[in-house]
């Protein structure tokens, strides 16, 4: 059996008690970065084998995890923060278990665009999730087309881009749109800037840029 288990996005208590009970069960722990998952898992005393599992692996060791789950071994799939398959690795493990007959299983939790949309003020009845956008091949047709995107819109964006994407979308989108940045959420430093694009634009010009972010638009009226 496969298990998908959401971890804390910043502030390690936010993680669900049957999260740490299957953690604690499971016979292996597939993981983004051992490093960054060894924090939490010694943080609530689980001593468990890690593997990883990335983008950069997961074609290659797919058919030998399905070989182990169907063998009998238990599992369990985290990623650095927020839930897996959301923008990180999931996507072709859960796929090769399905057609196996493996029996998967999601544990609800963390996933850092939920938080950002619900406290951006922006309109939540009806939205739509593009993750990152394109860095080159496909990106103006992109933003042409979600310039007339009715539904509220979310991105996921790093740091070293978020400026040239609000200034992009500025062009796009034109600058009055309303939008909220999101960034370091649950942590220390959590901020939510809201505004219009140009104006957020502005204000992150003027500062250095940190954490991970989260970027929610107005749809079009």
């Amino acid at each position: 059996m496969l298990y998908l288990v959401p971890t804390p996005l910043g502030n390690l208590k936010d993680i669900t008690l049957r999260a740490i009970e299957i953690l604690q069960q499971v016979d292996l722990i597939l993981c983004e970065d051992t490093r960054t998952s060894s924090k939490l898992l010694n943080h609530y005393s689980i001593e468990k084998p890690l593997t990883p599992y990335h983008q950069h692996n997961e074609h290659k060791i797919v058919a030998h995890l399905t070989d182990q789950l169907l063998a009998g071994k238990t599992m369990a799939l985290i990623t650095d923060a927020g839930t897996p398959g959301i923008s990180d690795p999931a996507f072709l493990l859960v796929r090769e278990c399905v057609q196996k007959n493996i029996k998967v299983e999601c544990l609800p939790g963390a996933v850092a665009f939920v938080p950002a949309l619900v406290n951006s003020g922006i309109p939540t009845n009806r939205f739509v999730f593009e993750g990152f956008l394109p860095l080159k091949k496909g990106r103006q047709t992109l933003l042409k087309k979600l310039a007339e995107e009715e539904r509220t819109m979310i991105f996921y964006e790093s740091p070293m881009r978020l400026v040239k994407t609000l200034e992009e979308l500025t062009i796009y989108f034109g600058p009055e749109r309303y939008c909220s940045v999101s960034r370091e959420l649950t942590k220390m430093f959590e901020e939510n800037k809201r505004g219009s694009l140009l104006e957020v634009a502005t204000y992150f010009k003027a500062k250095p840029v940190k954490g991970e972010i989260v970027l929610v638009i107005q749809g079009k009226e």
